[in-house]
Order: structure tokens, then sequence, then C-alpha cells
């Protein structure tokens, strides 16, 4: 009866409501996370929040995660009620989710567009059906935006964002900075805007949501920058570009075509050339389209600035990180929405009519032609998520369980490559890497690197230990190339249907 009622209810909705859209995306978003299949990068930070011993444990180790706390710390309240992943992807639903309802319901976009963005490849698949941090960053981007005028009357509200947003990623705190910074230039160069929110907000909200701003910042700077023996993406003081580099240029200016169109280029010079050519022209319009509103144009700019610096500087990144420029051009078009036309850049610049009819008709062109890109990527990435695992570790897991095996003495190796197995397992492994039982991997001294021969030598040192078992299971993600004579091993099953090579597994028994 229930089912009847909102199935009438569902089917009684305008075509172009809004609600048809979270509807869509909501159920298609449930069927496609239960059916993921997670690899290791989704559940590390399960593995270290479920496996800290304290909670001075779980900072000390979330300092060599590059993070900043706040997806852990949500982490750790999830489990409390539900001890199993699972529990960590309906969370993550319940956050894209809640972001593409602000989107589409308070969005200044028009019907067309807020579809092909909602189903586009970030807020679809990226950012919806792999379980990470980044997920944050749609759902804080979208709420700053949404209460964004509220800054007439009080800054806390956006200052609370703002520390969030800072909290979740690194890439997040630079739109959170640049956003913060926006906010200051406004304040500072906008008098009859400063006049309104000192005639309506109370004494001391200023100085607070400065103080809640900086305590964040300083807070994600902290925990996020790693110790000195770690070794992830070069530590601290090795990995960082300090002289000009013009192909490294190109190629960071290409994250920003690729954030756009989904195409990394290659290292060719035409590729990373024509890209960046597409990438500056396409920034060109957006410019010319937001020169009449100052302040959105300024968070823009400098919102792909200071990305583009650490791209350059410090690490190219993945689509999940380079994503950011994505939602900087998304934030950029809404906060325009809320200021009227200037003439204040246009005279200084002297920018003629033509000339804004002219990035006026591009912007629109191009924009349409990011939406269509992105939508493309986001259904066939959904697609293939369903016929092909991204992991083979859900499948491996279930195999073990359904064979009884979870309970055998397991070693596994690569140890960065077993998060998976080890959450849906629930349990630790034996890591020849560390030489010791664990579940998660920290990047840091101590940890090495090993080969298959140094993995079979520590196996055989086990069978002769006095407490050790009489068979071992070895899982590895790459399949065995030797038989030592003085150990005997027998392949089990091998687990090779996974989107990522890297997560394909192989089963062995091995005894002496």
């Amino acid at each position: 009866m229930l089912a009847k009622k909102v199935i009438n209810r569902i089917s009684s909705l305008p075509f172009h409501s809004p609600w048809l859209i979270i509807i869509l995306f909501s159920v298609l978003g449930l069927i496609g996370i239960l059916n993921h299949s997670m690899w290791r990068d989704e559940l590390n930070p399960w593995l270290i929040v479920r496996d800290s011993e304290s909670f001075q444990d779980l900072i000390a180790n979330i300092h060599y995660e590059g993070h900043p706390i706040l997806w852990y710390f949500s982490l750790a309240f999830v489990r409390r009620i539900a001890d199993t992943p699972v529990a960590m992807q309906i969370f993550h639903l319940a956050i894209t989710i809640a972001a593409i309802t602000i989107f589409c319901l308070y969005s200044p976009f028009n019907y067309k567009q807020k579809f092909f963005f909602s189903f586009g490849f970030f807020p679809f698949y990226e950012y919806f059906i792999i379980c990470r941090n980044y997920a944050f960053s749609l759902l804080f981007i979208f709420a700053f935006c949404k209460i964004f005028t509220s800054r007439k009357r009080t800054y806390l509200y956006l200052a609370i964002l703002l520390g969030l947003l800072a909290n979740s990623s690194i890439y997040a705190f630079f739109v959170s900075f640049s956003l913060a910074l926006t906010l200051l230039v406004e304040f500072c160069f906008d008098s009859e805007h400063r006049k309104q929110y000192f005639s309506q907000s109370h004494k001391y909200d200023l100085f607070l949501s400065i103080g809640i701003i900086i305590f964040s910042f300083i807070l994600t700077i902290y925990i996020v920058t790693p110790p000195v023996d770690s070794y992830l993406h070069g530590g601290l003081n090795n990995g960082w570009i300090m002289q000009l580099d013009i192909r490294n240029l190109l190629r960071s200016i290409d994250r920003l075509f690729a954030s756009y169109f989904l195409i990394v280029p290659h290292k060719r010079w035409l590729d990373l050339t024509v890209c960046a050519f597409i990438a500056l022209s396409i920034v060109t319009f957006i410019v010319i389209k937001l020169c009449k509103k100052p302040f959105p144009l300024f968070f823009y700019i400098i919102g792909n600035g200071v990305i583009l610096a650490f791209t350059y500087l410090r690490f190219a990144g993945s689509p999940r990180h380079f994503g950011h420029f994505y939602l900087v051009l998304i934030a950029a078009l809404w906060l325009a929405s809320y200021y009227q036309d200037s003439t204040f850049l246009t005279n200084k610049f002297s920018i003629g009519t033509n000339l804004l009819q002219f990035g006026q008709k591009w912007h629109h062109i191009a924009f349409m032609i990011i939406l269509y890109a992105q939508f493309l990527g986001g259904i066939s990435s959904f697609a293939r998520d369903l016929i092909i695992p991204f992991s083979a570790s859900r499948e491996t897991a279930h195999y073990i369980q359904k064979s009884h095996l979870e309970k055998e003495f397991i070693v596994a190796s690569r140890d960065a490559n077993m998060a998976a197995l080890s959450g849906y397992l629930n349990r630790q492994f034996y890591y020849p890497e560390r030489q010791e039982m664990g579940s998660f991997t920290l990047f840091k001294k101590g940890r090495q690197e090993v080969e298959q021969p140094e993995i079979l030598r520590q196996i055989s040192d086990l069978l002769k230990s006095q407490e050790s078992p009489k068979r071992i299971l070895l899982i590895l993600h790459r399949k065995l190339k030797l038989n030592p004579n003085n150990l005997k091993i027998t392949p089990i099953k091998n687990f090779e249907r996974a989107w990522v090579d890297s997560e394909r597994f192989y089963l062995y028994w091995v005894d002496e």
C-alpha cells in the first residue's frame, strides 16, 4: 500500500520537476553503490578507524594519509552504528544525494543543465559510487552557495561550512580558502555590503566567524603536514617542482581540460599543447562571462589558480583530485546569480559590447559541451561498474568465506593492495612488507617493498617457527612466478575480473 502511494506520488510530479532528477539519482545510486566492489583507497580509511588502538593513535595514523580529519571522524561515528563497510557506502550515498538535492532545488541552472550535471561523471560516479572524502566537496560547496545570501546578516553559517569543507580534503581546502578570500575581498571593497552587514549582524559575529575559519585552516594544515618519516608522494621535502618546466606546466593546465572533458592528454607535445589551448580558451570565455560579476570572477580565478599551482608544484593528481576545477566552475556560476551586473571591470579594461556578446555566446556553447561530456562519462562509468567489478576484492572475499578459509593464517602482499580484502573479511593479514600482522597501510619508515623471493623466504621462516600453522594461505595481487624446491605451492583460484589491474587476486596454499 505504501509503495503504491509512493509510485502514485512520483507519477504525479511534473515532468520538469527537480524531484524527478533527485529520485532517479537516488534509486540508481543505491543500485550502483550496493553493486560496487570497493578497492583499497575506499577501505584503507575504514581500516584505520577500525584498527587504530586509541584516539591518539588514530590522529597519528591520519597524519600519514595526507587528508584532513573529517572523513575519518565521520567513519568512526558510522562504525558505532554498524560495524560493516556497507554502512560507509550508505553514509556516502546520503552525502551525495543531499548535495544533489541542494543543487537541483536551489541552483540557478535550467532543468536540462541540472539533469546533465547530476548524472555527470563526478556527481554520479567519482564522488558517488566510489566512497571517498571527496563527496563532502559537493555537499559543502553547494550548501555554501545555497546560503550565500546569509552573509548580509551573519558570516557564521558560511564560516562553519568553510571549516567543514577545509577539513574534507586538501583540494576542498583550496576551494575553501578561495571562497574565504572572496568573502574577505568583498567585505573590504564593497562598502554597501559592509554597511548592510554591520546594521544587521550581531556584535561578535565577524570575530567568531573569522576565528572558526582560521582554526579550521590551521587544523587542516596541521593534519595534512606529513611526519618526517612519511614518503607518501615524496614526503614533505621531496617531490616539489621548483623550476620552470614547460611540459609540466602544459600537463598541469591539461588537468583543467581533463576536469571538464574527462580526457587526460598523452605526453606528446601536440596533445599537451592542443588540450591546454582548448582549456585556456574555455577559461577565457568564462572570464568574459563573469566580468560583470567581479567577486565570482575573483573566486573563479583564485580557485583555479591555487589548484593549478599545487598541480604544477606538487601533485598532478587523478580525476577525483582535479575534478575540483569543475566544482569551482559550477560554484562561480552559481554565486554569479546573486550579483547584479557591474560595469567596474568592463569600463576599467574597455571591454566592448561585441566582446561581451561573443564571450556570452561561446561560454554557453562551451558549458553545454562540458555538461554533455560529463553526462556521457557519468553514464558510461556507472554502466561499466555494473558490468565489470571495479575491484576483485568482494568476489575474492566471498569465495574465502564460502570456502571457510577466513580463519586460516593468511600472508598477503602487496600490503597496500590488500586493504579491500581486509575490510570485507574484517580481519588482519600477515604483511611481508612490514613483517607483522596488519590491515591498513601507512607509507612510512619501517615498511619496505618486497619481491616474490622475499615473500616466499618469510613464509618459509613462518612455517619453520614453532607457533606457526602447518600451511599458509597466500594472497598476491600478481601471479606467482616462482616455485622454490623447499616449499609446496598449490594454486587455489584466480580472481582477475576487475577494472583496476592491481586489484586482481591470486590464492595459493603453501606448505613444506
